[in-house]
């Protein structure tokens, strides 16, 4: 039998399309330990996935909890994107007994995140200093393309945006761009910015660029990882353009948020492939790409990019953040 829960004690979770992270905190304010990542193919359900992490603990369900959730958050209702798991907000409260349960978008909660993220977390990408109190954007790369961002309200606080910017319409900056981008736009019907700017987008721009270059030839799917580690070994041509175009369609995609948003506080980029590539992302097309907006060129050259370097996941301190915020 699980031990007891502490009254103060609370739940965090950040579930994405492959892994969900499992957190506890004792209280508010309190250090997120006990981290344990399940891969969500692994379970029926997330209310599977939250018991198992709660067994392996040893520890009954706390009074709180939050989850981060790669989903819009329009209702009680929630059905992932990128993933087959769904269910209701108030039949997960009950089922846990929960007396406060918030779930939100899980780039809303990396978004509350981003301004207590310490230097050691953050690597710059070009750009100047942030301006004080000015728009913030966030956009990320994983199993989809996560897109929010921080609006300030005055007096130091700011108000998160909630939307689903990653499935925007993507366009090609030349023609061989323009080329992928319409055969990933035949297969699917809409090439969105998370078409191409995601670990399946990745396999599907090798896959285009193999359709291209010898269109006689049966394409062979390489996985997202397999394209990333020839890359980076500088061994596999295809596999270097591949990535390259990747970084340029997530600088086109990352450079109009910014314009859309005003984003002088700076631009994050969180995720989890682009911190994989390191060295390679500072030297891709990316920062070009982000600049290439004519008369706004200017503009664009100020604003500073970070990627999200992070050992534990900054949206587990986001939805405790949206604990602290109250509702639920």
């Amino acid at each position: 039998m699980n031990a007891p829960a502490e009254p103060t004690a609370r739940l965090l979770a950040d579930v994405g399309g492959t892994n969900a992270r499992f957190a506890w905190q004792a209280g508010a304010g309190a250090p997120i330990g006990d981290v344990i990542t399940l891969p969500c193919a692994d379970f029926p359900s997330l209310a599977d996935a939250i018991t198992t992490y709660l067994e392996r603990l040893g520890r009954a369900a706390p009074a709180a909890c939050a989850i981060a959730i790669a989903n819009p958050v329009t209702g009680d209702q929630v059905k992932m994107t990128n993933h087959h798991w769904s269910f209701s907000i108030a039949a997960l409260r009950q089922q846990f007994g929960f007396a406060r349960l918030r779930v939100l978008n899980d780039f809303t909660a990396l978004a509350l995140a981003l301004p207590a993220l310490l230097p050691d977390e953050l690597r710059q990408v070009g750009g100047e200093a942030a301006v004080a109190d000015a728009a913030i954007a966030l956009i990320g790369p994983g199993t989809g393309l996560g897109v929010s961002g921080l609006v300030p309200t005055g007096s130091g606080a700011w108000a998160p945006l909630q939307g689903e910017g990653g499935h925007v319409t993507l366009a090609g900056c030349t023609p061989r761009e323009q080329a992928v981008l319409n055969l990933i736009a035949t297969r699917y019907g809409h090439a969105s910015a998370e078409r191409a700017v995601c670990g399946q987008g990745l396999v599907d721009i090798h896959l285009a660029l193999q359709a291209l270059d010898a269109p006689q030839t049966v394409p062979v799917a390489v996985d997202a990882a397999g394209i990333t580690q020839g890359a980076l070994q500088d061994d596999e041509p295809r596999c270097i353009e591949a990535v390259n175009l990747f970084c340029a369609f997530l600088g086109t995609a990352a450079g109009n948020l910014a314009l859309t948003l005003g984003s002088l506080g700076g631009v994050y980029i969180g995720g989890g492939i682009v911190p994989r590539l390191g060295a390679f992302f500072a030297a891709s097309p990316f920062r070009e790409r982000f600049e290439a907006k004519g008369r706004f060129r200017p503009l664009l050259a100020r604003m500073p990019v970070w990627v999200i370097a992070a050992e534990q996941s900054p949206a587990l301190r986001g939805a405790a953040n949206a604990l602290d915020a109250g509702g639920g």
